[in-house]
């Protein structure tokens, strides 16, 4: 059991998204960045797709109301249980009556406290996301608030080591598969879309150019800022399903990304579309930041995802051993 001490709007319990109904128009929903909520699953012995809570406005805190462990991956939120500084992507054994204060990030956007057994609420429609716009999910449908109690599920992996146990961040160990530009970038892989020849005046631009994440950005699409893209003629179009990645271009001809809670149609033309491998490096970026897209094609996608597996491979394959080792 988890007691919520302190809270802020869009703190929620996200798994992997329900991804079975888009086609009867309900989002996805899920955490931004899935390979932080992957990583301190498995950190723990819990199914990858065990729900957590995503924290995105800070401080937050929660006193544990019984014994268990918990992982804190993705952002870098300087953490501290009941007072002592815990690291980025860590691993430890909690008691009873100790408090976890998670502060504003020095890097990041998104922290993801995964607990022994996930946290237990109800599942709806196979998920127990939570969809803030149609209030389902989730811990009754809505943000966390001072005062809620969250239940946890019945624990599956051996005990932690005393001292806690780290994993590598995918920034450090993916590095030589992907990283910054010279420029300080952020490179984000995407794919041309279904209208991407419209803007065949403007493509090279889009690669090329900087884009700021404006401040009009949120669990549902990031707004990009910068010199405007137009497509060279307007045309009428139908409107169409919607998945995490794609690239809209409104009339303004700023890009909007969806991402987690992206509605399920639309009928802006799309330039192209963020690999799913990359969504992650999204979802721990800040409103301000910069991105370069830059253009890749189906079997870079494959190769990407090949290198994530093999990082998670080695969590799965190295935590037992270091169990072991440490004698836990």
């Amino acid at each position: 059991m988890i007691e919520i001490e302190q809270s802020a709007a869009l703190n929620t319990v996200q798994d992997l998204g329900r991804t079975q109904w888009r086609h009867l128009g309900v989002s996805v929903s899920g955490v931004m960045d899935p390979l932080a909520l992957r990583a301190g699953n498995l950190l723990l012995g819990n199914p990858q797709d065990a729900a957590a809570i995503e924290i995105q406005m800070f401080p937050f805190s929660v006193t544990f109301r019984t014994d268990t462990a918990i992982a804190l991956t993705g952002a870098d939120c300087r953490a501290q249980l009941d007072g002592i500084d815990l690291p980025a992507w860590w691993g430890c054994e909690v008691k009873a009556g100790q408090r976890l204060v998670l502060r504003f990030p020095r890097t990041g956007a998104r922290s993801y406290l995964c607990v022994a057994g996930g946290i237990d609420v109800p599942q709806v429609l196979g998920s127990r996301s939570t969809a803030l716009r149609g209030s389902f999910g989730g811990f009754s449908g809505r943000p966390l608030q001072r005062g809620d109690r969250l239940a946890t599920g019945v624990r599956q992996g051996a005990a932690l080591p005393a001292g806690g146990v780290g994993i590598e961040p995918p920034d450090e160990a993916l590095k030589c598969d992907f990283g910054r530009n010279p420029e300080g970038l952020v490179q984000i892989r995407a794919m041309p879309s279904g209208e991407y020849p419209l803007f065949a005046a403007d493509a090279a631009r889009f690669w090329q150019q900087p884009w700021k994440i404006s401040m009009q950005s949120n669990r549902t699409g990031y707004r990009l800022a910068g010199e405007p893209i137009q497509p060279e003629k307007v045309i009428e179009m139908r409107s169409y399903g919607l998945i995490p990645g794609i690239i809209q271009v409104p009339p303004a001809g700023e890009p909007i990304i969806q991402l987690s809670d992206a509605n399920t149609a639309g009928g802006y033309p799309k330039i192209a579309c963020v690999i799913e491998e990359d969504l992650w490096r999204l979802g721990q970026l800040q409103p301000g930041q910069s991105i370069q897209l830059v253009l890749c094609d189906a079997q870079q996608a494959i190769e990407a995802r090949a290198a994530i597996e093999r990082w998670l491979q080695r969590i799965q394959r190295t935590i037992p051993l270091f169990r072991e080792a440490c004698g836990a």
